[in-house]
């Protein structure tokens, strides 16, 4: 797949202290590339490296083949980005801020106008064009700030924690928003809100202390970290050691009298032989639930793995 955006060995020193540390991300084309980790991560100080906003101290960023530190303009050109505050000029209306910012991002005069109606209509603006930005509710400006980010089509659109501070309506709007956008551009989505990578992100990144911890898809972060288990209800109930002799079987624990979780590894599911035995050895199945476990479960024990060898 064609990569739009590929940095590599990215970091960033703020005199003594590593913000962020030897990096490495790329989007491919109509991806949404969700860019996780808790607050302090380095979150924002990639983002602003991403976006041409900060310069690294090391490190090559390509924006659709263009090396941002060498050719900015031409880079940015295939780029838009919206920083956690949006950069917004409360002044003026929201037509006149869009054609102000289409004319930063060079658009001809002929392509102007047809741009600027192009986003107000796909971002919801149409009844608040012609109000003052600085009227808006803090809903409508970051809808604003995503048009900014978009009104010269470009290939990569970064998003910097774009539902940060808005009421649960708002956010569901915003990432409604989001998604349509990424059916046209390719996205990265810097946030800590878990919810959100699970909804609108085909990949995802983990960064803690500024360094990048995991890479891969959604449902490789799922099943990367933890063994599975299952909880099993017997009338008739077995002994543990019965249990454990089950082939795939790594751990007990006796819930109660009658339950149990057994616990094993996700390429090796006893599941088939525990059924299997429940008959022919007259356990009495009643219960069979496969646990589940929630992206933050994994994420935090993601973030806790680095911790605890940092402490180490």
């Amino acid at each position: 797949m064609t990569k739009l955006l590929e940095a590599t060995n990215l970091g960033k020193n703020f005199s003594q202290h590593i913000a962020v540390s030897d990096i490495n991300i790329h989007l491919c084309r109509g991806e949404v590339l969700g860019f996780l980790g808790p607050n302090g991560a380095g979150k924002s100080t990639t983002m602003k490296m991403l976006s041409g906003n900060l310069a690294p101290t090391h490190g090559q960023i390509l924006i659709n083949g263009i090396d941002l530190l060498e050719q900015p303009k031409s880079a940015k050109v295939h780029m838009g980005y919206l920083p956690e505050t949006p950069p917004l000029y409360s002044e003026l209306t929201v037509r006149e801020f869009l054609t102000f910012c289409g004319r930063l991002k060079q658009l001809t005069k002929q392509s102007l106008q047809s741009a600027v109606d192009k986003v107000i209509e796909r971002c919801g603006l149409g009844d608040v064009q012609h109000r003052l930005i600085g009227q808006l509710s803090k809903g409508f400006q970051q809808r604003v700030g995503i048009a900014q980010a978009i009104v010269h089509h470009p290939a990569v659109v970064i998003l910097d924690e774009p539902t940060s501070g808005l009421d649960p309506i708002q956010i569901r709007e915003i990432r409604h928003l989001i998604r349509e956008v990424a059916d046209e551009h390719s996205v990265i989505l810097s946030t800590h809100i878990l919810p959100e990578v699970q909804m609108l992100c085909d990949r995802v990144q983990i960064i803690a202390h500024g360094a990048l911890l995991f890479s891969d898809t959604i449902d490789a972060l799922s099943t990367h970290m933890h063994a599975s288990s299952v909880q099993v209800q017997l009338a008739n109930a077995p002994t543990v050691d019965e249990l454990s002799a089950i082939d795939g079987v790594v751990a007990i624990q006796t819930i109660a009298d009658s339950t149990f979780r057994l616990h094993y590894q996700p390429e090796n599911d006893p599941t088939e032989q525990l059924v299997s035995q429940a008959v022919t050895k007259g356990w009495q199945l009643r219960q069979l639930i496969a646990d589940t476990h929630s992206l933050e479960d994994v994420f935090m024990k993601i973030v806790q793995r680095e911790d605890a060898s940092k402490d180490a």
